[in-house]
């Protein structure tokens, strides 16, 4: 069954609902059909990238799906080998191939990887693409306030999005601040955190016991209310159905500062920090 699910209006104007899919590790027939039965669970927001390795499966699965392109946002990223001008063209053509898509209703920069230093160039090549109908709306991903200054102040066009580790024991509070002040809507990959570290918390078990729900289904509407997009990933149907069922009761004041105040300096996944992570 299909669930309404509220969307968040852009900078460029254009719709996005507030919670997608994410499709890590999801590959071949089996990715094709868990996108599938996301798809028919009730997700429109559909997240991958060239460098998961899955745009094909991912395209399958909006095909098995039944579902009109039209109803669908599908996002894919920009790896950092091919952000030249020239290079990141032909990827964002190529990405389209994979996919068998016309277009990408949101593309972004994978990483910034300020090292190489073409993060400017490789979004330039991304306003491009959006002027010539390739890219419904255009962002990034993993960008510090530094990137996103950069970017606005030497192309004047500013990110619609900017996706983000984002998570309880990672909150991003201050990012979040600048995303508002700049006008960026907040994405959030590995929205739930690792789920051996996630289902042990006292904290957010007593929250959900409160309400009902599981924890993912609170962590998830804690996303929510802060303002953020969220990306689950999964594959199972009952799953990823429970993970849309979200929108039928609210965390109080006291709660959201309880599981806010979860987070913590070293609260990264992967020690992923974009000022020196590399991503090729």
């Amino acid at each position: 069954m299909e669930k309404a699910i509220p969307e968040v209006t852009l900078n460029d104007g254009t719709k996005l609902p507030v919670i997608g899919l994410g499709t890590y590790g999801l590959w071949g027939n089996a990715g094709a059909n868990a996108v599938s039965s996301g798809i028919n669970a009730g997700y429109r927001l559909i997240d991958t990238a060239y460098n998961y390795e899955n745009e094909g499966a991912v395209g399958e699965g909006i095909r098995r799906s039944g579902i009109s392109r039209e109803e669908l946002w599908v996002a894919s990223k920009l790896p950092g080998r091919y952000q030249t001008y020239d290079k990141a063209m032909v990827a964002i053509q190529e990405s389209l191939y994979r996919a068998n898509l016309d277009y990408f209703d949101l593309y972004l920069i994978h990483w910034p990887l300020p090292q190489q230093d073409l993060y400017v160039e490789a979004w330039q090549a991304l306003i491009d693409a959006q002027k010539w109908g390739l890219v419904r709306s255009i962002g990034v991903s993993n960008f510090l306030p530094e990137h996103l200054e950069r970017i606005i102040r030497e192309t004047g066009v500013t990110p619609s999005l900017n996706q983000v580790e984002l998570h309880p024991f990672f909150n991003q509070e201050e990012q979040r601040n600048v995303h508002a002040q700049l006008g960026i809507q907040t994405q959030s990959w590995s929205p739930i955190a690792r789920a051996a570290d996630i289902l042990l918390n006292e904290t957010i078990l007593e929250i959900a016991g409160k309400h009902g729900k599981t924890i993912s289904q609170v962590i998830l509407r804690w996303q929510y209310q802060i303002g953020s997009v969220s990306i689950p990933r999964s594959t199972s149907p009952q799953r990823q159905r429970e993970n849309l069922e979200i929108f039928d009761f609210a965390l109080s004041e006291a709660e959201m500062i309880a599981i806010a105040g979860l987070t913590r300096p070293d609260g990264r996944l992967f020690d992923m920090d974009p000022a020196t992570h590399v991503e090729m």
